[in-house]
């Protein structure tokens, strides 16, 4: 079912259940709930996120490759 069609559906039970004249406040705290529940996930967020741990040492680079030897001559 489309998101939409569930939405409306929703709408309209809690209309008949609680009546046009409440349904205003009923929204009005329903996104204050939603704005105090943002907070204090952000809040929370802050302290519980850990500090990177620090970079690993860069590797030293490879030594330089020998030069090839020639062949041995008999």
């Amino acid at each position: 079912m489309d998101i939409a069609i569930v939405l409306i559906i929703v709408l309209i039970i809690v209309l008949v259940w609680r009546g046009p004249k409440t349904l205003p406040q009923l929204g009005k705290a329903f996104g204050q709930g939603v704005k105090e529940a943002r907070k204090e996930i952000d809040s929370t967020k802050g302290d519980a996120e850990p500090t990177d741990p620090p970079a690993a040492p860069p590797t030293p680079p490879a030594p330089p490759a020998a030069p090839p030897t020639p062949p041995p001559t008999a």
